[in-house]
């Protein structure tokens, strides 16, 4: 196979700035919907880029579960590797990849924890299964075998067997407050559309078009 041969054209649509919202939330709000509309699969998944404390980045796919003029917010294991790293360095980067669009979002900002109450309130409107499996996995971290987690929801399915599933102490959720978000449209020939929205300090933004 060789790789190099694999291209295509863009070819779907084109972005013009007199096409975009002056606000980058509502313009974001469109596109999501554009994507949930065109049934894209998981059209709120979302890579998390994180740098570590020795300057090592990493990235991973979480889900945007909730989006306002503060941010964009997500949930996780707050001892996890991407947890780690955000307490070491909250500048982080977001991307939303909607190739089927021929689109991409990107977010660069810095995160803040969510408060107990926030993440509680989330928390309990999860399935069951899922908020077993988020006592049950101590994220990132090395595991002998799939039945030890397997064994563990067990345990945890009669340990919580009336009632509700409680908030575990280590789990919690970010928002990713953006200073920068980007909004790609792909172009034929490779002559993509681009516009960069920037915060002020006023926080008004600035937007402009960048070469592809």
């Amino acid at each position: 196979m060789d790789i190099e041969d694999f291209r295509r054209e863009y070819l779907q649509a084109g972005l013009q700035r007199e096409e975009l919202s002056d606000d980058p939330f509502e313009q974001f709000e469109r596109w999501l919907s554009q994507a949930v509309a065109g049934g894209l699969a998981d059209p709120t998944a979302m890579v998390l880029a994180t740098v570590e404390a020795n300057g090592k980045p990493w990235q991973r796919m979480v889900l945007l579960k909730d989006i306002n003029r503060e941010g964009f917010v997500f949930y996780t294991n707050l001892e996890s590797r991407k947890a780690r790293a955000m307490a070491e360095n909250p500048c982080v980067s977001l991307q939303f990849p909607w190739n089927v669009l021929e689109r991409q979002v990107i977010v660069g900002g810095r995160v803040e924890r969510l408060s107990t109450l926030e993440a509680t309130r989330y928390f309990l409107t999860r399935p069951r299964e899922s908020q077993l499996a988020a006592w049950a996995s101590a994220q990132s971290r090395p595991i002998s075998a799939r039945a030890v987690l397997e064994e563990k929801v067990e345990e945890l399915k009669n340990k919580f067997s009336r009632g509700e599933v409680p908030l575990p102490s280590f789990w919690g959720g970010y928002r990713v407050v953006p200073e920068e978000i980007e909004f790609w449209q792909g172009g034929a020939h490779r002559l993509h559309d681009r516009f960069l929205y920037t915060r002020q300090d006023d926080l008004s933004w600035n937007i402009e078009r960048l070469s592809p």
